[in-house]
């Protein structure tokens, strides 16, 4: 079963995206699927998986210079 995870970032431009699409896709593999709301006001990042954890998320956007904070 699937499960959404929904995070309030900092990203707030494609570029943005561009920087941490890699370290994003290395993360979900195959078995699930990112996107990002720009439009949003808190700049929402929705991942669909079956394994990931929310803090694993967190860190990689951490360590990449970026605020993330799960949205419950």
């Amino acid at each position: 079963m699937k499960t959404v995870l929904v995070f309030k970032t900092s990203i707030s431009k494609k570029s943005h995206i561009k920087t941490i699409r890699p370290f994003l896709n290395n993360l979900i593999s195959k078995n699930g699927y990112w996107n990002f709301d720009l439009e949003d006001c808190d700049n929402i990042l929705r991942i669909e998986t079956q394994t990931i954890k929310s803090d694993s998320v967190c860190n990689i956007l951490n360590n990449q210079g970026f605020l993330c904070e799960e949205i419950y």
